[in-house]
């Protein structure tokens, strides 16, 4: 019989590759380099087979329009990777930015979904589709709004109908139990906000489970007041280790998290 995979999975918003400085845009383009040198550095020394970004930008002005993606897919040694852009805009100060993942695994599809029309600081989502030796396991990389609570609400509530249907979260399906990850803008405890409302669908209709489990925060870096990068996992993959990295490549701590899936035979059983 198969042993179950053994996967280490990353999220981290990398804040459009500024490091710790407030604005992208006070950076030459040697400075944003040197950062995705950082960046990279680290993706390497923790070896995911998967990473989730946010704030990851195509073609954007402020940052000397380096595709950053490609950048560090190249640098960090990835095999695959997409992009999901969640803002455009053209003209004199071009931008192009949103959710990339970084992958050891093909991906067989990918797409993603703006939550609105804003060409600036808009938010969404993007899923990937990939493919493991255990089936295809659908990965989903989610940034919420900083700024409102009931914006947060609404969009989460598109990610619920996203997985319904698409059949994520149904028995009758070809695919392995969604991973869902990311910068949520929101604390894991305050029981009106995104966090808490995606768990308790989460929670009550599938028993997933909320990582890291404990208090952990993640923003800012340097002297983190906030959780507010979280995976959701299904019950049905056992999570070994959950950890919060002391690291200041970006305004957000890196969370890793190491998994094990079981065998087809046992996950059809669960």
């Amino acid at each position: 019989m198969p042993r179950p995979s053994s996967f280490r999975l990353m999220t981290l918003n990398i804040a459009h590759g500024r490091g710790l400085s407030p604005y992208q845009g006070f950076h030459s383009a040697k400075s944003i380099e040197r950062n995705l040198n950082r960046i990279a550095y680290l993706l390497r020394r923790v070896d995911a087979d998967v990473v989730a970004l946010q704030e990851v930008d195509e073609d954007s002005h402020w940052n000397k329009r380096i595709h950053l993606l490609n950048v560090l897919q190249e640098r960090a040694g990835y095999e695959e990777g997409y992009l999901g852009v969640h803002n455009r805009r053209a003209g004199r100060l071009p931008l192009a930015y949103g959710n990339g993942m970084l992958t050891k695994f093909s991906i067989r599809h990918a797409e993603h979904q703006a939550f609105g029309r804003a060409s600036l600081g808009e938010k969404g989502f993007m899923c990937a589709e990939l493919e493991t030796d255990h089936g295809i396991l659908p990965v989903i990389n989610l940034h919420l709004d900083f700024k409102s609570r009931l914006r947060r609400i609404e969009q989460v509530e598109r990610l619920i109908k996203f997985l319904e249907e698409k059949q994520y979260t149904s028995d009758m399906k070809p695919h392995l139990s969604p991973i869902i990850c990311g910068d949520f803008n929101a604390r894991r405890g305050k029981r009106t906000d995104a966090v808490r409302h995606l768990f308790r669908y989460l929670v009550e209709s599938l028993e997933y489970q909320l990582f890291p489990k404990n208090k952990s925060r993640t923003f800012p870096s340097i002297l983190p007041t906030h959780g507010f990068d979280f995976f959701f996992i299904p019950p049905s993959y056992k999570v070994t280790d959950c950890e919060v990295l002391r690291s200041f490549v970006s305004d957000h701590r890196p969370v890793t998290l190491e998994l094990e899936i079981p065998s087809p035979i046992d996950h059809h059983k669960q």
